[in-house]
């Protein structure tokens, strides 16, 4: 699809050139008159512009086949959002046991479609904002990455186009994104002036505002800052100050979203029915009795909200697809990136560590507040008062894997200390506070599966049910879930040296128990003690 409107276009422009005039000179008259030429295709940004967007479509996946396994299968199932239906799936992510096609999708497939548009701008033009857009989208692309793996490579890709290229350890991944991420948005405010019509016809995003790109670049980087929290606390704070002060995404109007000509998403959800909305989730809402169910999921065959267990092996498709929940998605719906509530929860964990804890309180609210604006759903302040909701326990409508406890005892409303309260009591509360802000984050940013996983790997929070099927072999505590994903079997065929020297990196950066490419080594920054 988004090959044949690059033709579509480059055709329109053609034509449009070969129209404006003729000219006597003998080179001219006779080169193909449906040929572009190098200077007929600057006009109006076309070779660059097109990269730019290629790269957009990559930062949540377009494709709809890059985003399911990206998204569905693998950031879905282990952020708590999304189970599969297909009762022949016997090897996946959600039980332990990728095979060795799935693999390469979230690594191999992403970096190889993320270097060509990059290389070509940072190489084939001097526009600093062209390079500032190539910086920060591969960024945007590339942290989800690094996320998923731990050591990848990245800064020796910038122009070696090999298959045997080294790996950077993961806390130098983030050193060169902060770096990048800071020029980007210096490129960005020296040319803030910038008209629209500059790039408005290749940017699906905010079509030319280099302000609100500046927010976005501002907000992605305060993700990544709070993504530091445990590892390295001193980073973490210093980078988070920088991007609030730059300017963060405030309101919905600034939006990160990504507007394809389709949403083929649809196809996964709608029409091949591969996937239902997952029982976490679900039962946390439904506990909360939530105004947002209704504008997110749709209702199973008899009217009620279910999820599907994540980590089973369906015995049947057909009765999965009718008894558990789908997410609402429609061929016009936005692919998001970054809303304004998530903005205010890391505005507010910020406080929560760092600042005030008032400041926290109320940065929450306006997180949920936002939430509810973004969904079209009323109630936000009867639903921020309830002191007593607590999530369901989860309950099956098939009698497949029913959980008689809940998962989770935290409640919605903000706690705030006593004054006669002892340290330990201000440090659990604070616990609970974050546990109710990382909740309340998971929600409101449904359906970024890969950042909610980060999140639960970070911080612990929300609870989720273990999954129901363990195929790991040992290598993954079932209770904890994955950690990371292991590299495809093709970099252990093409690229050995190299992946061998990354995996006694990621045991040099890993805290955890266990070591090697395995689903249960923690990342870097996955460092907090496991929650009891």
């Amino acid at each position: 699809m988004k090959k044949t409107i690059e033709y579509m276009q480059l055709w329109l422009l053609t034509g449009m050139l070969l129209a404006v005039g003729c000219t006597a000179d003998f080179e001219d008259l006779n080169r193909n008159p449906n040929q572009v030429t190098d200077s007929q295709m600057d006009v109006m940004n076309y070779k660059t512009g097109t990269k730019v967007k290629a790269l957009q479509s990559l930062v949540v996946p377009v494709q709809e086949h890059m985003y399911q396994f990206n998204e569905s299968l693998v950031g879905g199932p282990f952020g708590g959002y999304i189970g599969a239906t297909v009762d022949t799936w016997r090897t996946k992510f959600e039980t332990f046991n990728p095979s060795a096609d799935w693999r390469k999708w979230p690594f191999a497939n992403v970096i190889t479609e993320t270097y060509t548009p990059y290389r070509g701008i940072v190489n084939g033009t001097e526009d600093e904002v062209a390079i500032a857009f190539a910086k920060l989208l591969r960024v945007a692309i590339m942290h989800r990455v690094t996320d998923s793996y731990g050591p990848i490579p990245y800064s020796n890709l910038e122009n070696n186009e090999t298959i045997t290229v080294e790996y950077d350890a993961q806390k130098d991944v983030y050193a060169k994104m902060f770096e990048e991420l800071d020029e980007a948005i210096a490129a960005f405010t020296a040319n803030i002036t910038l008209a629209a019509d500059a790039w408005n016809r290749y940017d699906a995003v905010y079509y030319g505002n280099i302000p609100q790109w500046i927010k976005y670049a501002n907000s992605l980087k305060l993700r990544m800052a709070m993504r530091l929290s445990y590892v390295d606390e001193a980073m973490a704070r210093a980078k988070a100050a920088e991007a609030i002060a730059g300017g963060v995404i405030l309101a919905n109007a600034d939006n990160a979203a990504m507007h394809a000509a389709e949403n083929r998403t649809t196809l996964i959800y709608n029409d091949w029915a591969d996937h239902r909305v997952g029982a976490d989730i679900i039962c946390y809402m439904t506990g909360y009795k939530d105004p947002r169910l209704e504008k997110m999921f749709l209702p199973n065959d008899t009217g009620k909200f279910y999820g599907i267990r994540i980590g089973i092996d369906a015995t049947s498709k057909s009765t999965a697809v009718a008894k558990y929940c789908n997410m609402i998605v429609k061929s016009d719906t936005p692919y998001m990136w970054f809303c304004a509530a998530e903005a205010a929860f890391l505005r507010a964990e910020y406080e929560l560590r760092w600042g005030s804890a008032e400041v926290a309180k109320q940065l929450y609210e306006e997180a949920v507040r936002l939430s509810f604006e973004e969904r079209g759903a009323s109630g936000a302040d009867d639903y921020l008062a309830n002191t007593e909701a607590k999530p369901s326990p989860y309950s099956d409508p098939l009698s497949w894997h029913s959980v008689s406890g809940r998962q989770s005892d935290i409640t919605i409303a903000w706690e705030t200390p006593a004054e006669d309260a002892s340290d330990a009591d201000i440090a659990a509360i604070a616990e609970r506070n974050l546990e109710r802000l990382i909740t309340q984050k998971w929600i409101a940013i449904f359906p970024l599966g890969t950042e909610a996983w980060c999140e639960y790997r970070r911080t612990g929070y929300p609870r989720l049910l273990p999954a129901v099927e363990d195929k790991s072999g040992g290598t993954v505590d079932i209770k904890h879930g994955a950690r990371r994903l292991p590299y495809p079997i093709e970099e252990y065929q093409r690229n050995n040296a190299n992946l061998q020297a990354a995996i006694q990196t990621l045991d040099s950066e890993t805290q955890g128990a266990r070591r090697g490419d395995g689903m249960g080594t923690r990342v870097w920054w996955d460092c907090k003690p496991y929650n009891k």
